[in-house]
């Protein structure tokens, strides 16, 4: 088991933070471009679930998955938009690292930062480094993998 990639993007698409651990295929496009796809994807699928959905959509989607990877999706209120991809042997509802990932993280480390700009792409140091140790210590990430 294993964590290919994180996304995180602004309400308006802007992707605010990218990170690779395990990612053995590159999409073969620019990273804009990428960021671009992900964002119209996530933006089309919760729509989507939303209005095909039988019942009230309180969470929206929280995981899809193809035959070669799993998506773990969480919003926040304010509209920022966290992806998390695995392979299939992730559980669909993980000890959800992306709630953590949010508020023990991005809202320390980058919101409460007077030299992070709101809405701007994460620069700071300090937010890749812990994010990179809490996603290491994972159940589910797999130093092996590759």
């Amino acid at each position: 088991m294993t964590v290919h990639n994180l996304y995180i993007f602004a309400r308006d698409g802007t992707c605010l933070h990218y990170s690779e651990w395990h990612r053995r295929k590159q999409a073969g496009i620019p990273k804009e471009e990428e960021f671009k796809l992900m964002f119209g994807m996530l933006f089309s699928l919760r729509s989507f679930v939303a209005k095909m959905s039988p019942t009230d959509m309180r969470d929206g989607f929280l995981c899809f998955h193809t035959s070669k990877y799993r998506l773990h999706y969480y919003e926040t209120a304010t509209g920022l938009r966290l992806a998390l991809s695995t392979d299939l042997g992730v559980a669909s509802r993980p000890r959800r690292p992306a709630p953590h990932i949010y508020s023990n993280l991005f809202v320390e480390l980058v919101v409460k930062n007077p030299l992070c700009g709101p809405r701007a792409p994460v620069q700071s140091e300090l937010f890749r480094g812990r994010l990179d140790a809490f996603v290491r210590s994972l159940p589910f990430f797999s130093a092996r993998a590759g």
